[in-house]
C-alpha cells in the first residue's frame, strides 16, 4: 500500500469516525423517512404530469373522431352531388384521421400502462412509508429510552463526561480553598512574630518594643494617680504603707492620753513639776523614733 493510499485510507477512517460519533439515531431515522415522503410525492407529481399527457392525447382522439364523422358526411354529400373528386379528397382525409386515431390510441394505451405501474408504485410505496414510520417511532422511543437511562446510570455512578467535570471542578476549588487558608495561616503567623514590617511604618522591631514599654510606663503612672485620687495606695508596699500609718495614729493616741493624764496629777500634787518634765522627754523620744521608722 502506497503513502497517498494509506493517507487516503487514514483520512476517509477518520472522518467515518467522526461522523459516527456525531451521528444522531433519531435524526437519521427521521432523515430517512423525509427522502420517503419526498420520494412518494415525486410518484405522484409524475402519476398527476402522466394523467394530465393521457388526457391531452384523449382530447385530441375525440377531435379527430369527429373529424372522421365530418370528413365521411361531406363525402355522402359529394357522391350525392355527383362529385366524386370532393368524395374521394374527403375519405382521404377521413381515412389519415382514422391513422392519427389508431397512433393516439397505441400512446393512450402505454401511457395508461405507464401509470397504472405508477400507481402501483405509489401504493407499495405508501405502504412503505407507514411501515418504516411505525418501526421509526419504536426505534426513536427505544433510543430515547435507552439515552435517559445511560444518563441516569452515568450521573449515578459518576462515570459521565458532566459527572467528571463537576468532580474536577471540586478537586480544583477544595485545592484552592487549602492553599488560600495555608497561606492565610502562615501570613498571620509570621505577622505575630514581628516577620513583616508594617509597609506604612518606617519603624524596626526594637523601636516598636521600645514604644510598647513607654505606653506601659504611662499607663501605670496613670492607674497609680487614679489610685492616689481614689484613696487607693499602688500595689507595690501597700499593705506596709497602711500598718505604718495605723501604728503612728495608735501611738500618738497614746501619748496625748498619757499627756492628758499627768496633767490631772500635777494640779494635785506639789513635786508633779518632775514627773511631768520627765514624761515631756519620754514623748519626744518615743515622737522622734516614730517619724525616724516612719521615714
Amino acid at each position: 500500500m502506497g503513502i497517498l493510499s494509506r493517507t487516503s485510507y487514514v483520512i476517509r477512517s477518520k472522518i467515518n469516525s467522526v461522523l459516527d460519533r456525531a451521528e444522531d439515531p433519531t435524526e437519521t431515522l427521521d432523515y430517512s423517512y423525509e427522502q420517503l415522503r419526498d420520494e412518494l410525492q415525486n410518484v405522484k407529481r409524475g402519476i398527476a404530469d402522466l394523467t394530465t399527457q393521457k388526457k391531452r392525447l384523449e382530447i385530441q382522439k375525440r377531435r379527430l373522431e369527429e373529424n372522421v364523422s365530418k370528413h365521411n358526411e361531406q363525402a355522402r354529400q359529394a357522391v350525392e352531388q355527383d362529385r366524386d373528386d370532393l368524395a374521394r379528397k374527403a375519405l382521404e382525409r377521413k381515412k389519415q384521421k382514422m391513422n392519427q386515431i389508431e397512433e393516439l390510441e397505441g400512446q393512450i394505451a402505454d401511457l395508461q400502462q405507464t401509470q397504472d405501474k405508477l400507481v402501483d408504485k405509489k401504493d407499495t410505496l405508501e405502504s412503505r412509508i407507514e411501515e418504516f414510520r411505525t418501526k421509526k417511532e419504536s426505534m426513536k422511543a427505544r433510543y430515547e429510552a435507552a439515552e435517559a437511562s445511560t444518563r441516569v446510570s452515568e450521573a449515578m455512578t459518576g462515570a459521565g463526561d458532566d459527572m467528571a467535570d463537576l468532580n474536577r471542578s471540586i478537586e480544583r476549588a477544595e485545592e484552592r480553598t487549602e492553599d488560600m487558608e495555608a497561606r492565610a495561616s502562615a501570613l498571620d503567623e509570621l505577622q505575630e512574630s514581628g516577620a513583616f514590617d508594617d509597609a506604612l511604618s518606617d519603624k524596626d522591631s526594637l523601636d516598636r518594643e521600645l514604644e510598647q514599654l513607654s505606653t506601659d510606663s504611662e499607663v501605670e503612672a496613670e492607674l497609680d494617680t487614679l489610685r492616689a485620687e481614689m484613696g487607693k495606695s499602688s500595689t507595690d508596699g501597700g499593705e506596709t504603707d497602711t500598718q505604718s500609718d495605723e501604728e503612728v495614729e495608735s501611738a500618738l493616741e497614746e501619748l496625748e492620753t498619757e499627756t492628758e493624764a499627768d496633767s490631772g496629777s500635777g494640779s494635785s500634787s506639789g513635786n508633779g513639776d518632775g514627773d511631768a518634765d520627765t514624761n515631756d522627754e519620754a514623748v519626744e523620744a518615743e515622737l522622734e523614733e516614730l517619724k525616724d521608722d516612719d521615714q
